[in-house]
């Protein structure tokens, strides 16, 4: 792959599951999400060292950070929450209601709402973060997978991954505006906005499929394979370089380009490599790693010219 190894960090705790991780560039802030030991690691990737470890998530899954905000919130699937946390004093703030499964977030900045997948709950949870309270929950009719913003439109899309479609949400009704069928997704989870270029990639993870979506056209316009379980997609907007992580460990890239998407190159990067997340700055891509050399690592890669 067109990738150089940067560093390998250590990351305390036991060498058990890690899930989302979201980047606060403002502040050089990677929070990481250690599933396993129910904690969210604060990653200053300027001193790159843990500053902090914020216990009490419970089997926490998704992570999204809001730099304008200055707030952090977290999904607890252990205690059906989502968590609030303030990023100056790196504490809880708040707690609340988040349904049955809560998972991936996105934020509707007009709106001032957050949208909480509930994977098995089969509805999306609305959350006004000026109170911090759940004002909505929105059937979805099956499970899904993972909600991400559109500024463009400035609509919610969300993965319904048991119907296979891809269903958009208005958040000044949170109401469900359309409900579209994706020909060729089999449990399509990830999902990633690409506003400009007016695609939506969808990573299917039940047929190890990236799907490239055209958000006018209401159309599937390519297909691709990737890695055994696709799950977490990050994009390096400025080289156009798209990342697919999968939990077979495999990476795959893909080039945006005149409104395309090219597959440059697919491999192992390490074992349960199924997270990642990018330095729009520096273009440095995270990997946290569950076991490697019987450790939990960081593993950082750069990609090449």
């Amino acid at each position: 792959m067109p990738l150089t190894l940067e560093a390998d960090l250590p990351l305390p705790g036991d060498s058990s599951r890690f899930d989302y991780e979201s980047y606060d560039a403002r502040r050089h802030l990677l929070f990481i999400a250690h599933l396993g030991q129910s904690e969210l690691l604060v990653f200053d990737t300027r001193t790159r060292r843990v500053i902090k470890r914020i216990g009490g998530l419970r089997h926490v899954h998704g992570v999204l950070a809001i730099p304008e905000l200055g707030r952090v919130y977290a999904s607890a699937t252990g205690t059906d929450e989502v968590v609030a946390i303030d990023e100056e004093s790196l504490t809880v703030v708040a707690r609340m209601p988040g349904g049955t499964y809560p998972d991936g977030m996105a934020y509707a900045p007009q709106a001032g709402k957050l949208y909480v997948s509930d994977e098995t709950g089969e509805t999306e949870t609305v959350i006004d973060v000026r109170s911090n309270q759940r004002i909505a929950t929105i059937p979805l009719g099956g499970e899904v997978g993972n909600t991400q913003y559109d500024p463009v439109s400035r609509h919610i899309y969300v993965n319904v991954q048991s119907r296979r479609q891809l269903v958009e949400i208005d958040p000044a009704t949170d109401r469900v505006v359309a409900r579209i069928d994706l020909p060729g997704a089999k449990g399509n989870h990830g999902l990633l906005i690409e506003p400009d270029l007016r695609l939506a990639l969808i990573a299917c993870e039940d047929n190890d499929k990236l799907l490239v979506f055209d958000l006018e056209s209401r159309q599937v316009r390519s297909s691709f394979e990737v890695g055994s379980g696709p799950d977490v997609l990050a994009y390096d907007a400025a080289l156009g370089l798209i990342y697919v992580a999968s939990e077979s460990g495999t990476v795959s890239l893909f080039k945006l380009a005149a409104g395309r998407a090219e597959k440059r190159a697919q491999g192992a990067l390490a074992p349960d490599a199924h997270v990642v997340a990018v330095d729009p700055e520096t273009h440095l891509a995270y990997f946290p790693i569950r076991n490697l050399g019987g450790h939990p690592v960081l593993r950082i890669m750069r990609p090449l010219p």
